[in-house]
C-alpha cells in the first residue's frame, strides 16, 4: 500500500535552544584553561597514558546534551512511537564529540571559529534530518535518509583526518575510530534497512526493524585494522582519512545491497565505484 506524503514542521525554536546550548559548551573550552592530567593504566607490562582536561569533560557532556536535546525535539512529532527516539541519540551524539575533538586540536583564532561556525552548521542538519527519519512517510524522508547517511561518514572523516592531524597514538586511535566506524555502518544500515521505509509498521505487522549488528562489527575491525597498518605510514592526514573512508562506505552499502537480496554482482557494482572513486581522490590531496 502507498503511504501518504506527509510533512512534519520541527519546532524551530526548540533547534535553536538545543544547537546554541551545544555551541556554548565547545565556546567555554575556549575561555576556561585548565592543565592536563595525565592518567597511567599498566596493561601486560605496559604503562598506557592518557592525557585529559576540562576540554574532554566539556565534550563528553555536550554529547550528552546532545542525546537530551534530540529526544526533547522528537517527543514534539506527531509520529513518534514510544521507545523510538533511543535510535535517533547516535548520529547527533557522535557529531557532538567529533565537533569537540576536532576543535580541541584546531588553532586559537580564524581557523577555530571556522570549524566552530560549521560544527554549528553540521549539528543543524543533524537534529533536522533525525527529525524528519522519525517518520518515512515524510515527503523528505529520501533527502533525509541520504543527509544522515553522508553526515554519518562525513564524520568519520573528519574524525580520522583530526586525530592524524594531532600524532595520537594507536592505544587511542584504534578504539576511537573502531566505535565511530562501526556506529555510522550501524545507523546507515538501519536507516535503509528499516522495514518502515517501505511502508511496514513494525508494531501492527510483526516485522522487526533490522540492526545489523555483526555488518558493523566486521565493518569496524576492518577500518580499525586497515588503520594500524597505515599508522606509521608517511601519510598526510586527508589521505589517510580518505583511505580508510572507501572501505567503510563500500562494506557499508555492499551489506545494505545484499540484505536487500540483490545478486552479489549488483550489490557489489556501486560500493566498487564508490571506492575506486574515493581512493582515486587520495592521487589528488597532498
Amino acid at each position: 500500500m502507498d503511504m501518504i506524503a506527509h510533512r512534519y514542521q520541527i519546532d524551530a525554536s526548540r533547534v535553536s535552544v538545543l544547537t546554541a546550548a551545544v555551541l556554548l559548551a565547545f565556546a567555554l573550552t575556549r575561555v576556561i584553561s585548565t592543565p592536563y592530567y595525565s592518567i597511567n593504566i599498566p596493561l601486560a607490562g605496559i604503562a598506557l597514558t592518557f592525557s585529559v582536561n576540562l576540554n574532554t569533560a566539556i565534550a563528553i557532556l555536550a554529547a550528552g546534551l546532545s542525546a537530551s536535546g534530540v529526544d526533547w525535539l522528537l517527543r514534539a512529532h506527531p509520529s513518534l512511537e514510544p521507545g523510538e527516539t533511543v535510535e535517533h541519540w547516535l548520529l547527533p551524539m557522535l557529531t557532538t564529540l567529533v565537533i569537540g575533538v576536532t576543535l580541541d586540536t584546531l588553532p586559537s583564532g580564524l581557523i577555530w571559529w571556522l570549524g566552530f561556525g560549521l560544527g554549528g552548521i553540521l549539528l543543524v542538519v543533524v537534529f533536522l534530518a533525525e527529525y524528519v527519519a522519525v517518520e518515512p512517510a515524510d515527503a523528505r524522508y529520501p533527502l533525509a535518509m541520504a543527509a544522515l547517511t553522508a553526515l554519518s561518514f562525513a564524520i568519520y572523516l573528519i574524525l580520522t583526518i583530526a586525530l592524524r592531524s594531532a600524532g595520537v597514538r594507536l592505544f587511542l586511535l584504534a578504539p576511537a575510530l573502531f566505535l565511530v566506524g562501526g556506529l555510522a555502518a550501524l545507523r546507515t544500515l538501519h536507516l535503509r534497512l528499516n522495514p518502515r521505509t517501505s511502508g511496514v509498521n513494525p508494531r501492527t505487522s510483526g516485522v522487526n526493524e533490522r540492526w545489523e549488528f555483526g555488518w558493523a562489527l566486521g565493518i569496524a575491525l576492518v577500518g580499525v585494522q586497515l588503520a594500524a597498518a597505515l599508522h606509521y605510514w608517511p601519510l598526510t592526514p586527508v589521505r589517510f582519512g580518505l583511505i580508510l573512508l572507501g572501505p567503510a562506505y563500500a562494506l557499508t552499502g555492499l551489506a545494505a545491497n545484499l540484505a536487500e537480496g540483490n545478486p552479489f554482482r549488483r550489490a557489489f557494482a556501486e560500493p566498487a565505484v564508490m571506492l575506486f572513486l574515493l581512493w582515486g581522490l587520495v592521487i589528488w590531496f597532498r
